[in-house]
C-alpha cells in the first residue's frame, strides 16, 4: 500500500521529527518505507530517517506492507501533514 503525503510541518522533517516518526513506525507489525524521488528509507531506522531531509511543501511516498498497514500508514501521514 502507498499513499502520498505532502509534508505540512513547517521545519520539515528535523531530527525532532524523525523521532516521533521512528517511534510510530516501531508501534507497527507492518514495514514500513518512506520514499523522496529515488530515495527509500525503512522508517523504524533512526539512522536511515536522519539522511531523510525533506522540507515542509514537500511531496513524500509512505509505502506499508503487513497486517495492520492501513492504522500505520493513516497514523504517519497525519504526523507528516502536522495534525
Amino acid at each position: 500500500m502507498e499513499k502520498s503525503v505532502t509534508v505540512g510541518i513547517r521545519e520539515g522533517i528535523n531530527a525532532d521529527v524523525v523521532s516521533i516518526l521512528v517511534q510510530a513506525a516501531c508501534k507497527y507489525e507492518s514495514r514500513l518505507y518512506l520514499k523522496e524521488g529515488d530515495r527509500r528509507v525503512n522508517m523504524k531506522s533512526i539512522m536511515g530517517m536522519m539522511n531523510m531531509a525533506v522540507n515542509c511543501g514537500e511531496d513524500v511516498v509512505v509505502i506499508a506492507e503487513g497486517n495492520d498497514e492501513e492504522a500505520a500508514e493513516e497514523e504517519i501521514g497525519r504526523i507528516l501533514r502536522g495534525e
